[in-house]
């Protein structure tokens, strides 16, 4: 549960590797929806691929054509779904329980601060939960906006609480962690955005957050509370919104992972 966020475009990725490998000639599959069957197999892999490289997924691809060829038979979507959940290894209940706990947080609070559009999450990547997100591109260049961006961030970390009353690791631990990410911004907010609580008007650059806030206690303080904010404010929107995020938790522990239209399906049906 590294609560990685990012535009994902791995439907396209997987697209292009099948076409590479020329398997243009792949078994095209039934549509569930109204939509283009393959575009919305497409999507399904995607999401199920979050968290995965691009030579992780031509691995994959490579190794489900050569199944594919052993058995006579052609290559199938399928067989690339089944190859990608095929190199996770098994997560005890509990854990995936906290993995959809941890990243429908993250959605909720991205969806009713109006941040951006959902690509889709998962519970199924090799190193716990991800989601997919975009931001607003239009979006004013305001303190309040990097304050619901941190609280997004900090939305995993507030819906494991409010269900669970404990914490895990997963939101911290790496440099892409939602802790990491949060912090950086915070004292960006501080330090460099003109958004200080001393010397505002002051751009003071910093390449290593660890190091600056080892040294300036007070400095520190403010990052702190900035967070502690964020995750309050967190808090507060996903109990607002508690019926909706109890439904996209059940739905994501049950399926492990959903597209961003299956995810709005849910966020937007109580509005």
């Amino acid at each position: 549960m590294t609560g990685n966020m990012k535009i994902d475009n791995s439907s396209d990725e997987i697209e292009i590797i099948l076409e590479h490998g020329n398997e243009r000639d792949i078994e095209r599959p039934e549509a569930i929806t109204g939509d283009s069957p393959v575009a919305e197999t497409l999507r399904r892999l995607a999401t199920r691929a979050m968290g995965l490289t691009g030579a992780d997924i031509e691995r994959i691809v490579r190794e489900a054509r050569l199944k594919a060829r052993r058995e006579k038979r052609r290559l199938t979507y399928a067989d690339v779904e089944a190859g990608i959940r095929g190199h996770r290894p098994p997560v005890p209940y509990d854990v995936l329980w906290r993995f959809a706990i941890h990243e429908s947080g993250h959605a909720v609070v991205h969806h009713a601060l109006r941040l951006g559009s959902i690509k889709g999450l998962t519970i199924d990547a090799k190193d716990g939960g991800h989601n997919a997100v975009t931001f607003a591109t239009n979006a004013p260049d305001t303190e309040a906006w990097y304050e619901r961006l941190l609280a997004m961030l900090m939305a995993g970390r507030a819906a494991e609480l409010i269900v669970l009353r404990t914490v895990s690791a997963g939101s911290g631990g790496a440099e892409q962690s939602d802790l990491a990410r949060a912090t950086r911004i915070a004292v960006d907010m501080e330090q460099a955005l003109g958004f200080g609580g001393r010397h505002p008007l002051l751009y003071l650059e910093h390449k290593n957050p660890t190091t600056i806030l080892s040294r300036d206690a007070e400095l520190a303080e403010r990052v702190h509370r900035r967070l502690e904010f964020a995750q309050a404010r967190a808090t507060d929107v996903i109990i607002e919104n508690r019926r909706d995020f109890d439904r996209l938790v059940r739905a994501l522990f049950d399926a492990q992972a959903l597209d961003g239209q299956a995810v709005m399906d849910i966020l937007v049906a109580a509005s």
